[in-house]
């Protein structure tokens, strides 16, 4: 009996936490207690081939203490991919509140260390091309993780507090896609450095935005003018996102953000807006346009910057609406773009989040009735929309309705690692009514809340994709540089991302100091010719004097 009132004490601690370290102190604690920390130091388990990690694992020690290093790299390179042996199941960082097998956390531990080790080797003991061609074919087998977050109108505001939370802990992705209400938060993060984003985050600030979204998020969901709504939005916007275009903002914080927009007309495809596919796209209007909630906004048309520097038009026929109705989660989008293939997602769509399994509450019967149940509505609605589209002219709103619809269900809306509010069922009344500055700090509060029990999962997932990102900028601006200046690039090279302008600019000066050193020997070896100088001076003035009287005297 003590121990399940303990038990309780402990889950009130973490659900009341005022930080993360608090919360993780009451987790392990509750670990150590419910038995989830013997659990963890227990290899054997039917969720993952537990045989094969610990047998890459002794591998992987025996090659680095016997100091083969090309053993080692040859070791990495045949299976260094995130799901090795099953350990990237989401059930295995469900049983303990911090953390998952011991052995698999030993495992990327060691895959870190010997990436690591394999980087900093010099040339005479494994050749930086061979280093070179490694580290870029496994960047792009490993994969990129990626941020999504959902729309969800005033809900918004919860994304702020997971982004909060992820910056803190220093495990913000560099590829983030936004819609609707996510799309704000999205330009946000893509304008802002991580040191603007401290001051974004000060407590008097938060409160003042909080005071300004809360009269807009009123007036946008409560009001009948849709002029009036307009124009408090593009404030709202114009405040939270400065001026620049998709390239402009990557050049700035080398976030790659993408906003997803959906087409006001039919037979048109939604669209990712990027630094790939629309670079000079203008944010404030990508915004808009993802913001755009049919029958509260009207349809917006992109905006664009000329050569010339001018906004204008972009794709001037076409008007474009709220992202989350063709493409909330753009994954398979982001992966084409970005190589990414493991994603962290923040849903706030009322629509979806009663259906989503976050935590793995039902059981796998229930499971399989809701996706055969979801698997039917979806063919039901395609045949209704086959019957619509034929007589499309004739009920062209119906038809819009239909498409809307199937949209909507005919999307993915989980994750690998989903972040979901604690309410499932929010008040429709509550979203469509004013929402106070205590309502949308409440919502922020709730994002921090929700992201603690998923960022060791983060962590220890993605830790071996942030190190490798870091080694490869390492290789292409840093103190590795001059390993790879005599190396040709690989082909597989090409699906990085472009350096930023902080990225050419370290270039810049690492090249001036080597050209710097290169010159100073030279001037040495000129020092004993530049002694005779004069002696060759005097000798070609005295045959420029002969030559100049002669001259004289032909002029004469």
């Amino acid at each position: 009996m003590r121990k399940s009132r303990k038990l309780k004490q402990l889950v009130k601690q973490m659900n009341q936490a005022g930080s993360y370290a608090e919360w993780v102190e009451a987790a392990v604690a509750h670990d150590d207690l419910s038995g989830a920390r013997r659990w963890r130091e227990v290899d054997q388990t039917s969720q993952y081939d537990y045989g094969q990690i610990r047998m890459r694992l002794d591998r992987l020690r025996s090659l680095r203490a016997r100091q083969d290093d090309h053993g080692l790299l040859y070791t990495l390179n045949e299976g260094i991919h995130g799901n090795m042996g099953g350990m990237g199941r989401a059930s295995l960082y469900r049983r303990a509140h911090f953390g998952t097998k011991v052995l698999i956390e030993q495992y990327i531990d060691e895959i870190d260390d010997a990436l690591r080790y394999l980087a900093e080797l010099p040339p005479d003991k494994i050749h930086p091309q061979e280093k070179l061609d490694f580290f870029y074919r496994a960047n792009i087998c490993f994969g990129r993780s990626a941020l999504m977050l959902s729309g969800g109108g005033a809900l918004g505001f919860y994304h702020l507090g997971v982004v909060k939370v992820m910056l803190e802990e220093k495990l913000l992705p560099r590829v983030i896609s936004g819609s609707s209400a996510g799309a704000i938060m999205a330009a946000v993060l893509g304008t802002h450095t991580d040191k603007e984003m401290e001051h974004f985050y000060e407590p008097a600030n938060v409160h003042f935005e909080a005071e300004k979204e809360a009269s807009v998020f009123s007036k946008m969901f409560f009001g009948t003018n849709p002029q009036i709504d307009v124009g408090d939005l593009e404030r709202l916007i114009a405040r939270m996102v400065p001026d620049m275009t998709f390239q402009e903002a990557y050049e700035k914080t080398g976030r790659q953000i993408s906003i997803s927009v959906a087409p006001a007309e039919p037979h048109q495809r939604s669209r990712l807006l990027n630094a790939i596919t629309s670079p000079n796209v203008l944010l404030r209007s990508a915004v808009m346009a993802s913001a755009a909630v049919p029958g509260v906004f009207p349809p917006v048309t992109l905006m664009a910057r000329n050569m010339h520097g001018e906004a204008q038009e972009y794709l001037p026929t076409r008007k474009w609406v709220d992202g989350s109705i063709a493409d909330d989660l753009p994954a398979k989008r982001l992966s084409r773009l970005y190589s990414t293939n493991h994603y962290i997602v923040s849903m706030v769509n009322p629509i979806v989040t009663p259906f989503l399994d976050s935590e793995n509450e039902r059981s796998a019967l229930s499971r399989a009735l809701g996706g055969l149940g979801i698997g039917i509505g979806r063919e039901v609605l395609n045949f209704y929309r086959g019957m619509v589209q034929q007589d499309g002219d004739n009920w062209p709103r119906f038809n819009m309705l239909m498409n809307t619809v199937h949209a909507l269900m005919d999307q993915e809306y989980s994750g690998d690692i989903n972040v979901v509010p604690s309410f499932r069922w929010y008040n429709p009344a509550k979203l469509l009514s004013h929402l106070s500055e205590q309502d949308l700090i409440a919502l922020m509060e709730g994002g921090e809340h929700s992201t603690y029990p998923q960022l060791e999962q983060i962590r220890l997932c993605t830790r071996i994709s942030r190190t490798m990102e870091e080694i490869l900028n390492r290789f292409e601006s840093g103190d590795l540089l001059e390993q790879a200046q005599n190396v040709k690039r690989p082909r597989s090279s090409r699906r990085r991302p472009p350096p930023t302008r902080t990225d050419r600019a370290a270039m810049r000066e690492q090249r001036a100091g080597e050209n710097a050193t290169e010159q100073k020997p030279t001037r040495r070896k000129r020092t004993p010719a530049n002694k005779k100088k004069p002696a060759a001076k005097a000798k070609a003035k005295a045959t420029a004097g002969e030559g100049g009287s002669g001259g004289a005297r032909q002029a004469a």
